[in-house]
């Protein structure tokens, strides 16, 4: 059922907003030195590593680290916009029809965060597939704290329903941090 309902997510959102998608690349390309869009290596569901999909929020070159190390002039102006309204994410929607990615789980880290790596293994996080927002995001849970975030993500993956899941969603899209 959740698969079923993130392949009709991703869908919806390529069909529909194909012409948003299509702006923002071409906002990215026009604004910025650079690719439209930013791949980069993420660690996925059984620690295996998968290429994360974004449009570029930074310039291009900047250090791969995590969003919590980087340095606030290294965002584009367009990137703090598409940063703010979660636009930036929506390339993601290819990586959830290739079966790397939910709509909804723990987000994916840095091949390079070996400890959160490291952690995240311990709870379990990486027997579920990662999502493009989840339950530490809409509680303001970043990357920094690492035991407190893969202890939340623990926590999700035992307490994870559809239901939570619609909560997380609306969650995002409203900018609500849940309880």
């Amino acid at each position: 059922m959740r698969r079923a309902l993130d392949i009709s997510f991703a869908l919806s959102i390529i069909v529909v907003f194909w012409w948003l998608l299509l702006l923002v690349w071409f906002a990215v390309k026009m604004t910025s030195k650079g690719p439209g869009i930013f791949v980069q290596q993420r660690v996925g569901l059984h620690c295996k590593p998968f290429f994360l999909y974004k449009f570029r929020t930074m310039l291009d070159g900047t250090e791969q680290v995590g969003s919590h190390e980087i340095k606030s002039n290294s965002v584009t102006k367009i990137g703090r916009f598409l940063r703010k309204t979660k636009i930036d994410e929506l390339p993601q929607v290819f990586n959830i029809l290739q079966g790397n990615m939910s709509l909804i789980g723990p987000r994916p880290c840095l091949l390079s965060q070996y400890e959160l790596v490291e952690v995240r293994s311990k709870c379990g996080v990486y027997e579920v597939l990662p999502g493009i927002t989840g339950y530490s995001q809409v509680k303001n849970i970043d990357m920094s704290s690492v035991e407190h975030l893969a202890k939340e993500d623990e926590k999700y993956i035992k307490i994870r329903t559809l239901t939570l899941d619609f909560q997380i969603l609306v969650s995002t899209v409203l900018g609500w941090k849940l309880l």
